[in-house]
């Protein structure tokens, strides 16, 4: 425990992802202020020596909300046609706010089949490690404009987790409508208690798991314990906590007590 802590507290590269009911309000159109709370953090740990990579839900929400549409689409067309529309209003935000901090960002989009332990996996690896060294901020999304069912990832939770083995990453943090892991699901259960720390994924975790999620999102407490194993088995510590406050990053980093702390059984050895 304390290990994993100081490997928080002194984390070179982290991975942040953000849900699309956190940088929503209910309408669906973007909620300006923690946007521009979570990129005033971001920035601020750029600013500090860090690697920040964002991951960032919300395409296809936004581009519902653009066209008035007061129902979620069920055909594939409506759903790559509105995250079109939506990535362009979604990026053009976060570049601005990100500019006024003094910080460049960058655009990368992937689907599943970038994983083919081959040319495409060491070009997407290539690519954000320029980007780092660049000095940019990458926002990663799903390809959802040319996504199909056999390449793509289908929440941005497991994305983040992808990205994190990718890179290497120190630490990612997924930023929820929810405070982190109940022993039961708090939406139907006043007495759920939230868990702070998990070691190992057991089957009274996956048991744990509601289906917390918004009409705007696709990804609940199932997809946030797929993202957990993923980096379990790669040693990288993982925390789930509420996105409301984007201020919570620097609590994590701090070493408090925010939210759920997934640990590794032991220490990632980077080559």
């Amino acid at each position: 425990m304390t290990e994993t802590i100081d490997r928080i507290r002194a984390a070179k590269t982290i991975i942040v992802k953000v849900g699309t009911s956190t940088i929503t309000h209910p309408t669906g159109k973007l909620n300006l202020m923690i946007i521009e709370k979570l990129v005033r953090v971001l920035s601020d740990l750029k600013n500090q020596g860090k690697n920040v990579i964002l991951v960032t839900s919300g395409a296809i929400g936004v581009g519902r909300a653009k066209m008035n549409l007061n129902r979620r689409p069920d055909s594939i067309p409506e759903k790559q046609a509105l995250a079109a529309i939506g990535q362009v209003h979604l990026m053009h935000i976060y570049s601005k706010f990100f500019a006024e901090y003094g910080q460049t960002v960058s655009q990368v989009l992937l689907t599943k089949d970038v994983l083919d332990a081959g040319e495409r996996e060491a070009n997407a690896i290539n690519t954000f490690q320029t980007l780092i060294r660049y000095g940019s901020i990458p926002i990663v999304n799903e390809n959802d404009t040319i996504s199909i069912e056999q390449i793509q990832f289908g929440d941005n939770d497991t994305l983040s987790a992808i990205v994190a083995v990718l890179v290497k990453a120190d630490l990612l943090i997924l930023l929820s409508d929810i405070d982190g892991l109940y022993n039961k699901d708090p939406n139907k259960y006043p007495d759920a208690e939230l868990i702070h720390i998990v070691k190992g994924i057991t089957d009274e975790i996956i048991k744990a798991c509601g289906s917390s999620h918004s009409d705007f999102g696709t990804g609940g407490m199932k997809t946030k314990i797929a993202a957990a194993q993923l980096c379990h088995e790669h040693f990288i510590p993982m925390v789930i906590a509420n996105g409301d406050d984007p201020y919570n990053i620097y609590r994590i980093l701090e070493g408090e007590k925010v939210g759920t702390l997934f640990i590794p059984d032991k220490e990632v050895v980077k080559v």
